[in-house]
């Protein structure tokens, strides 16, 4: 399957240099441009991309603000975005994934860690930028709302198991992790995210760690492993 790509920044260059990065992978095509977050909006509701490459900073309506307008509307929940950006250290990616994105990544990217990134996000799965340090996405998202204890809220709906995994999940375990932890299947905890997923209306994976981190089912003091590409 081809994995149709919108760009959005506001320097023709760079998105002339990722439309050829792309064009070229074999299994994507770009399918539009966008010069500014609003054009990226209604570019995405007209192109219907898979995933959206955005930029933060932006002039007028800025990445944050378009991640937020896409993720939100209910007839975009498959467009999927990936934040490109050269602030990796910046508050606004985390409030970029509370926003609803995928993950993120720095501009400073190999081209292959990119086209990597892309097919992450398309598939379902979230991504951090390697130099994310999981204290910084952690720090911004518990700051805004207040915790609420854990069981409470939203994650009444699951299953002891499945918050179970939710939290390893926020702590950045990918799903053979989680089975190795649970001595269950790949194939289980597979299973027990994507269930996790449909009832708290999460998007993708990355909207489970903002989800654990900001109903109290784990602590941004708590023991996390050293940050990688995938979650």
């Amino acid at each position: 399957m081809t994995i149709r790509v919108l760009l959005t920044d506001d320097q023709a260059l760079l998105r002339g240099t990722f439309r050829m990065l792309f064009d070229a992978a074999g299994d994507m095509e770009t399918v539009g441009e966008a010069s500014d977050g609003l054009e990226a909006v209604e570019l995405a509701r007209t192109l219907r991309p898979d995933v959206v490459l955005m930029d933060i900073r932006m002039p007028g309506t800025d990445g944050l603000a378009a991640t937020r307008m896409i993720c939100g509307a209910e007839d975009l929940a498959e467009v999927k975005v990936l934040i490109l950006t050269t602030f990796e250290n910046d508050e606004y990616v985390a409030e970029a994934l509370r926003a609803g994105a995928s993950g993120f990544l720095g501009k400073g990217a190999r081209p292959e860690d990119l086209l990597d990134a892309v097919r992450t996000v398309a598939a379902g799965d979230a991504l951090l930028s390697p130099t994310a340090t999981r204290a910084l996405i952690t720090r911004f998202l518990a700051q805004p709302a207040p915790a609420q204890p854990a069981g409470h809220g939203r994650l009444e709906c699951l299953t002891p198991r499945e918050r179970d995994v939710v939290g390893l999940v926020a702590l950045g375990l990918s799903n053979d992790d989680i089975a190795e932890r649970l001595f269950v299947s790949p194939l289980t905890a597979k299973t027990h995210v994507n269930r996790a997923m449909t009832k708290l209306g999460a998007r993708d994976r990355a909207q489970l760690v903002v989800i654990a981190y900001q109903d109290g089912l784990v602590q941004v003091t708590e023991a996390a492993p050293p940050p990688a590409a995938r979650l």
